[in-house]
């Protein structure tokens, strides 16, 4: 069901532009100072392209995108970015320490161009809704570039493992063709795979999966739009087009290293707020422990103990909160769904097959009734931020930014495919999916 191809990636010439200068990480992951660093960091760093500099005195003429078009001829007439000298796939592998954690962990994917399909189809699946804003920006930047910079990260289940079999073969048998390490301490290393054995093995491997988007989906939609106005503009229909297809990496999700990260919510601004009236709703669905301290000396301790605790309820439906409060009443909650709770009473408009995911059971169950926090604030992030890292989201409300900060145990990668394949999505931000893929790493050109 999915069509992968081989591609001759445009790639950044090492002698001239280092790789571990020049690219970034996505552009939604790119702030105004990981902005800035990027272009300090090298004249022919990605940043120009993936996310430039947008100016007050920006025309029709000489804008963010038209900027960017030239970057990328300039790049190709003067050698800064080489294309292969044949197709190829890419194995792409990713070595790294899990956040808050001392283990080491390997990820292993490949890059092919993958055939768009449109989510009818049953090829594509998504997780997540999308938001017309950063598709009408990506969109416009794939009109002037015609280049995919950035990787579209992509899911598929194989329990025998075949193609991580065919890229552990190429990656023993010769040396990366670039290695570098980003500004996350992360190893990325890139094969090409152009042997004609292998590449039919992967194709066929790859043949009867579906796929699933762990990341991107406003970039594979912008992808779709853009196939859409192509077909439209060409004298005929040509499945083998360079515009029909975009450039996704692959990954297992029956591989080794595929790690989702929890993502904890950040309340504030909302009116009325009252921590007892929020226990209060809550004490039929949930058991409650409670970590106190009295001073900061005591925290630290409660802090680790709580977290502990949050991580060992996983499979029992336990999520945590840390509230405002004044000193001398100030403790870590962890809140348990108490057995038997009949979740189509506590969440009567949620589909069964997402009653099982506690981002959900937060978000319907608690931040809606509890809070008023509704699915379309929680989107416009009126009430609500987040954050990957537990401590920083406890500091929000030490310094007031926060009224309270709930914490959540990450998605299991198997609930989140049966999801998608299911058609249905999750709530925004239910997956942190790390490391991400290095955008430019390899670059695909669609022709004029």
């Amino acid at each position: 069901m999915a069509q992968v191809f081989p591609f001759r990636a445009y790639r950044f010439n090492p002698q001239v532009a280092p790789v571990d200068r020049v690219l970034t990480q996505p552009y939604d992951k790119i702030s105004p100072e990981r902005q800035a660093e990027y272009y300090a960091m090298h004249p022919q760093n990605l940043i120009a392209v993936e996310k430039g500099r947008v100016f007050l005195e920006d025309s029709a003429q000489n804008n963010v995108y038209t900027r960017a078009a030239a970057k990328v001829e300039e790049w190709i007439r003067d050698h800064i970015v080489v294309q292969d000298p044949i197709p190829a796939f890419y194995a792409y592998m990713q070595e790294f320490t899990v956040p808050g954690l001392s283990e080491r962990r390997t990820r292993r994917g490949f890059i092919a161009a993958g055939q768009l399909e449109e989510y009818s189809a049953g090829v594509v699946f998504r997780h997540e809704h999308t938001l017309s804003g950063p598709k009408a920006d990506r969109l416009e930047l794939l009109r002037h570039t015609r280049t995919h910079t950035g990787q579209l990260f992509m899911l598929y289940s194989d329990p025998q493992k075949r193609v991580d079999a065919v890229l552990a073969e190429a990656e023993s048998s010769v040396a990366p063709a670039s290695e570098l390490t980003d500004e996350y301490g992360v190893i990325h290393r890139l094969w090409p795979i152009a042997e004609s054995d292998r590449v039919h093995a992967i194709q066929q491997a790859m043949a009867d999966q579906k796929l699933v988007i762990a990341d991107g989906h406003h970039r594979y939609e912008t992808a779709l739009n853009y196939r859409n106005e192509r077909r439209a503009t060409a004298a005929s229909r040509d499945p083998g087009a360079s515009y029909e297809r975009a450039m996704m990496t692959f990954v297992n999700t029956r591989g080794e290293g595929l790690v989702i990260l929890a993502t904890h919510r950040v309340v504030a601004n909302v009116h009325d707020f009252s921590w007892p009236a929020v226990r209060r709703y809550l004490e039929p669905w949930f058991a409650s422990e409670v970590f106190p301290f009295a001073s900061d000396s005591e925290k630290s301790h409660a802090q680790e103990k709580f977290l502990t605790r949050l991580a060992a309820t996983a499979k029992q439906r336990s999520i945590g909160a840390y509230p405002a409060a004044p000193a001398g009443q100030r403790a870590f909650y962890l809140f348990g769904l108490r057995p038997g709770a009949d979740l189509g009473q506590l969440l009567p408009a949620v589909p069964a097959l997402q009653r099982d995911l506690d981002v959900v059971l937060l978000h319907d169950g608690i931040l809606e009734p509890a809070l008023g926090i509704t699915l379309q604030a929680a989107t416009k992030e009126m009430n609500l931020t987040y954050e990957r890292e537990a401590p920083a989201a406890i500091a929000a409300v030490d310094s007031g930014q926060a009224q309270v900060s709930f914490f959540l145990n990450p998605v299991d990668v198997e609930k989140v495919i049966q999801i998608a394949t299911s058609n249905e999505v999750m709530p925004q931000k239910s997956t942190d999916f790390y490391p991400k893929l290095l955008s430019g790493i390899t670059m695909y050109r669609i022709e004029p």
